[in-house]
């Protein structure tokens, strides 16, 4: 069977997104767009379903590219234009368009989302997305889609659109190759489509037999980002380092290690395009019930006294790691008990890694998440969603290399899904082993839907084939170490770091100065500085100088490390009251005579306590130092106070009788206003809760309702400015036509006329809407009423010629206004002044009476000829006048030929003259000079063309004219 042809030659689909100022982004794009471009465009754009869209209509004027309206099941052919209609979703399968009803009870409706998934799956590196201005974030997913299946992505700069919400979420998700005005979009689109790896001219095969330039490029990545991607399928790397050969326009290896060389900054967009992962809440749902429902259900109901640990590996922005937080909860509420659940969400791409801190998502989620989801577990930020605080400290974030780094241990349940797939098995059976080793005995694996366990069947059983899930049987296998040595085949990929004499320098140069300090402090610790000691205002001891033996102990029990925690009994009352009042009154404070007991004696010592310089965004802190006791009265320090431990331990006392008086009455009274506002909030929140859910999906409906009206907007405006030049062509048609005009609805009342009707008529402007029977006319013996009547009965025009009370005569046609195939709403009277005519056929009538008397008295001959093949002049008619040919031997009859009137004809050349005239250049006059033969007087020839003959008037002239 015979393809089409039109399918044959489709290179690329496009998928535009667009929503509010969308309209003229599209315009620009397509007016810069090739008519034969052989891609195909599909434009998606958020329509009012009350409204009739008119972007085909349009649109059809900006471009010569044929613009459709979408319809279910229909081709997708290259050099065309699709349309979305209103109130449906569109897709793509198989090449075909598919036309579903919106689905309203979602939520939120993202059309380009929608779309652009499907073309991702179905089209695969054949897919582009384009996204301009609108608003919100629809098509964040969609991008994402396409670029993970490697296609490519296009927006809008931000700076250039109407509305940039659409434009900025398509850009943060850091998958845009080109953000580009729309009018440069379509050369830049042209060229990437002309890209050989893009046509196919060349393939992978053609990549991978240069062993060096890969070899070169793994090295830089190695570098640069500490990551070794030896073991990572070659087909995944082979095809994202063709992208960004693509996209940059560098067609041999050789010149992109280069231009890698050159920029740096491409290097880490290749290693960002080579950990891209797409993922979402809630991402196959059933596979995620059922581990709640059985697995999950099962881990929480068995850890009675104890932490459940789960690992979500490759977690990318944190929504996997988000998901199983909210299905824990969910389980939790469903037995009715609580657990301390921890979460570990690791990820190789740090950047990755602070978005999912951050817990910040589009709008766009809304699609994957119900109403009670969402309202319940995230709250409204701006234009985004945040995640709630309860849910967001269950999960810890870390970059961590699976491969390389140490693994998590005592885990119940690891995640790790479509991570394997990238990797060549050696990696697959390494990352298996070491999940092994992580898992508790009947700890749960959950694992994407094209993974497996491979050959760890022996550690692991299935509970559920179709999603994915094992547990793990408790069997110890061996953590082999990390890989080092590559195989022969593969050493190709690896190259050792060069050598940079630079960088060790400045290694070297670093731990030498902190060893040379290290070493300085302990000779002025020990031979110079009294014991001294650093700390905060909670009383935790930072750093030590000095030998402290004999004023501190470690304690038993539970390790702290505050001061009076950690001193002896005899200090620790002087340090901590001394400290808080240091910290309160910023000022250095001494306690002399402070008494101590040693093994080998009592001596008495001195507590000097310095506040530190402060400085911004660090914590404040003091310094103690413990000096021998010197004579109170010798020492001339203002602060310096005689301790005295009774003194001291009785007014601690007092000051902490008097603080804990105060907080019990504080206490008592807040608790009772707390257990009467817990109640009010409790119910008050229950309240606020159903109202949140409510207004949110209100919100919801909003913006996408205001979306649609600003695009039904839009078309309108256009419609609006062509109406406008209309109107105004009509206007100047009225004025400069000479012919005056009277527009009458079907109730005879006036719509519009023309300026100059007034001499006609006595209308003003203001009389627009009147009825016609209220006016009067200059119109001699007219009944205009009875004569529209006349033509409205009949539906024919009418034809009448009046004079005006000045004697003006013009001719009045009377014809219905038509608005339809035999549909009629007014009549239209058009009054054209015949005054002019009228005075000229009049002179024309006398004109000619006296042509004939002018004529018979010249003594002229007049030759009628037509012309017939090979340019022969054929005497049709000859007509004498007065008695010119009295002296010619023969008449003259018809069907002579030239040379037999005129023997010299072509001694006086006038055959080719005359043949002229016949073409349709009249000669007007040509001169005949006197010849033998001839005659012997001069002629004058007047020439002229009428009904495809040829008048020719001869008259003598005399030798004077000559």
């Amino acid at each position: 069977m015979k393809k089409n042809s039109d399918t044959d030659t489709l290179l690329h689909y496009v998928g535009i997104g667009a929503s509010a100022g969308g309209l003229e982004a599209i315009e620009d794009f397509f007016t810069h767009m090739p008519e034969k471009s052989n891609l195909a465009f599909i434009v998606i754009q958020h329509l009012s379903p009350d409204y009739k869209s008119l972007m085909v209509e349009l649109l059809s004027k900006k471009t010569k590219i044929p613009v459709l309206r979408s319809a279910d099941g229909m081709q997708v052919k290259p050099n065309h234009i699709y349309m979305i209609p209103p109130k449906k979703n569109l897709s793509i399968f198989h090449g075909r368009l598919v036309l579903k009803e919106k689905d309203n009870t979602r939520g939120v409706n993202l059309p380009i989302d929608i779309f652009l998934r499907s073309l991702a799956e179905d089209k695969a590196e054949r897919a582009i997305a384009v996204i301009l201005s609108g608003t919100g974030s629809d098509g964040t997913r969609g991008v994402r889609a396409i670029k993970e299946h490697g296609g490519m992505v296009m927006v809008q700069d931000d700076t250039t659109s109407k509305f940039n919400g659409m434009p900025r979420a398509a850009i943060s998700t850091g998958v845009a190759d080109f953000i580009l005005p729309p009018q440069k979009m379509p050369d830049q689109l042209m060229a990437y489509v002309g890209h050989p790896y893009v046509i196919g001219r060349r393939s992978n095969e053609k990549l991978l037999t240069d062993e060096s330039g890969l070899t070169r490029i793994f090295a830089e990545l190695r570098e640069k980002t500490k990551v070794d991607f030896t073991y990572y399928k070659p087909s995944t790397i082979i095809r994202r380092i063709q992208r960004r050969m693509t996209v940059n326009q560098v067609d041999q290896l050789s010149d992109y290690v280069e231009h890698l060389q050159k920029y740096p900054v491409e290097i880490i967009t290749l290693y960002k395009e080579l950990l891209i992962g797409v993922t979402s809440f809630f991402r196959n749902k059933e596979a995620m019930e059922y581990l709640m429902e059985n697995s999950l259900t099962d881990l929480i109901d068995q850890a009675r006294n104890r932490e459940l640990r789960f690992w979500v590996t490759a977690c990318s922005t944190g929504e996997e790691a988000y998901t199983i937080a909210i299905l824990a909860k969910e389980a939790m509420a469903k037995l009715g008990v609580a657990r301390d659940i921890k979460i570990f969400a690791t990820d190789l791409d740090r950047d990755a890694i602070v978005h999912a801190g951050n817990g910040i998502y589009p709008e766009s989620i809304a699609a994957d998440l119900t109403p009670r989801m969402l309202g319940k577990y995230f709250y409204r930020k701006e234009d985004n969603y945040q995640i709630a605080r309860h849910i967001r400290e269950m999960v810890v974030f870390a970059q961590h290399n699976l491969v390389k780094d140490p693994p998590f241990t005592k885990i119940d349940m690891i995640s790790c899904r479509n991570l394997l797939i990238y990797l060549q098995p050696v990696l697959q059976q390494k990352v298996m082993e070491m999940f092994n080793f992580s898992l508790n005995p009947g700890g749960i694996l959950f694992l994407g839907n094209s993974e497996t366990i491979g050959d760890m069947d022996h550690y692991f059983e299935t509970i559920h084939q179709k999603h994915k899930i094992y547990r793990c049987t408790g069997k110890n296998s061996p953590l082999k170490q990390p890989i080092e040595a590559v195989p022969e085949h593969k050493k190709r990929f690896q190259q050792p770091t060069p050598f940079s004499f630079r960088d060790t320098f400045r290694r070297f140069s670093r731990l030498e100065n902190n060893n040379m300090m290290n070493r300085y402090m302990s000779v002025l610790e020990n031979s110079f500085l009294p014991l001294s000691i650093i700390v905060n205002e909670q009383l935790d001891i930072l750093h030590i100088f000095g030998d402290a033996t004999d004023f501190f102990k470690v304690p038993s029990g539970r390790m702290e490390f505050t001061i009076n925690k950690m001193a002896i009994k005899e200090l620790a009352i002087p340090l901590a009251t001394g400290i808080q009042r240091v910290f309160k009154s910023n000022h250095e404070l001494i306690y002399s005579n402070v008494k101590i007991s040693t093994p080998d004696a009592t001596r008495k010592i001195s507590l000097r306590i310095i506040p530190m310089p402060r400085k911004k965004d660090h914590e404040d802190l003091v310094a103690v130092f413990f000096e021998n006791s010197k004579d109170p009265a010798k020492t001339t320090e203002t602060h310096t106070q005689v301790h005295d431990i009774d003194e001291d331990v009785q007014q601690r006392i007092q000051d902490l009788e008097q603080e804990l008086q105060f907080s019990n009455e504080n206490l008592q009274a807040t608790i009772e206003e707390l257990e009467t506002s817990n109640e009010e909030l409790q119910a008050t929140n229950e309240e606020l809760l159903a109202s949140n859910e409510e207004l949110q999906s209100t919100n919801e409906e909003l913006q996408s309702t205001n979306e649609e009206l600003f695009t039904v907007n839009s078309e309108y405006q256009k419609k609006i400015m062509e109406l406008t030049e209309m109107n105004n062509d009509v206007e100047n048609l009225l004025t400069g036509s000479g012919i005056e005009i009277l527009i009458l609805d079907e109730n005879l009342e006036i719509r519009k006329c023309s300026p100059g009707l007034s001499t006609l008529f006595n209308i003003l402007e203001k009389d627009i809407g009147r009825p016609i029977s209220h006016l009067s006319h200059n119109i001699v013996d007219f009944d205009i009423i009875n004569a529209i009547e006349s033509v409205q009965r009949t539906k024919k025009l009418s034809s009448i010629n009046k004079l005006l009370q000045d004697g003006s005569q013009y001719l009045i046609r009377i014809l219905p206004y038509n608005i339809g195939p035999d549909a009629y709403s007014g009549t239209i009277l058009t009054f054209v002044n015949q005054s002019e005519l009228q005075q000229s056929r009049a002179a024309l009538k006398r004109h000619k009476k006296l042509i004939p008397e002018l004529i018979e008295s010249l003594p002229s001959e007049i030759f009628i000829f037509k012309k017939q093949a090979g340019n022969q002049l054929i005497l049709d008619r000859y007509v004498a006048l007065t008695d010119v040919d009295a002296g010619k031997e023969k008449p003259l009859k018809p069907g002579l030929k030239l040379y037999q009137i005129w023997p010299d004809y072509k001694q006086i050349k006038i055959q080719s003259q005359l043949i002229k005239a016949m073409d349709g250049h009249p000669i007007h006059l040509i001169q005949i000079p006197a010849k033998k033969g001839w005659s012997a007087a001069h002629a004058l020839l007047t020439v002229t063309l009428a009904e495809n003959r040829l008048a020719v008037i001869k008259r003598p002239v005399t030798e004077l004219y000559i």
